[in-house]
């Protein structure tokens, strides 16, 4: 199983999702070609209700802590409940273009 495939089903057996997804993010970071580093996660579950947005992100690196051991580098998170999603129409925000590694200008 891929690491995205692997980030899913974790998420997904550990809540109950309005709205999962998860992408793939490592082609716009300074690794090599077909890594799996770098993810972008938009989760929308009504059991972050009781949750600051720390404990939601708390909640989710715990859940994945042995795949960072694994390699996983970076978790972008976007952690919603259900009404909060409406009100940014279902949308999460665009990843913005990695500045590290090679890809800092001197």
């Amino acid at each position: 199983m891929n690491r995205k495939d692997e980030l899913e089903s974790l998420l997904s057996s550990n809540f109950k999702c309005d709205f999962l997804e998860v992408l793939n993010e490592s082609h716009q970071h300074s690794v090599p070609k077909n890594s799996e580093t770098h993810f972008k996660v938009t989760i929308v579950t009504s059991d972050f209700a009781d949750k600051t947005k720390v404990g939601r992100h708390q909640a989710i690196y715990a859940l994945t802590r042995h795949l960072m051991d694994q390699g996983l580098h970076a978790l972008a998170l976007h952690t919603y409940l259900p009404d909060e999603w409406q009100v940014l129409n279902a949308t999460s925000p665009e990843s913005p273009n990695c500045m590290g590694g090679s890809k800092k200008s001197k």
